[in-house]
């Protein structure tokens, strides 16, 4: 599973993370853009040209059967309702690559 949230909410979404039922997880910094592309936002208090936001991507690892459970806990965290909340993708860990997990 992937999740790319906010920068400022990335905290609060390892933090809800924290008892959720995972085997393991990393978190880096990225920067991309979805749908809004050209228009203008506020970040922090400053205007961006929204060509490539700054954005958090935690990779997590998950059972099978928990997968709904933690995809909830992220969305409750991280959905603000406004344009760029992010995105949670479900994906089979063998899509992770070889020596995923230490395999």
């Amino acid at each position: 599973m992937i999740a790319i949230v906010k920068p400022f909410l990335a905290e609060r979404v390892l933090e809800s993370l924290r008892f959720a039922p995972l085997e393991a997880c990393t978190v880096r910094e990225v920067k991309g853009y979805g749908r809004q592309k050209s228009y203008l936002d506020q970040y922090r208090e400053s205007e961006y040209s929204l060509a490539f936001l700054p954005k958090v991507e935690i990779q997590l690892w998950v059972d099978d059967a928990r997968v709904d459970e933690v995809v909830e806990r992220i969305a409750a965290v991280a959905r603000t309702g406004r344009m760029g909340d992010g995105k949670i993708f479900v994906l089979p860990a063998a899509a992770c690559g070889p020596g995923a997990l230490g395999d």
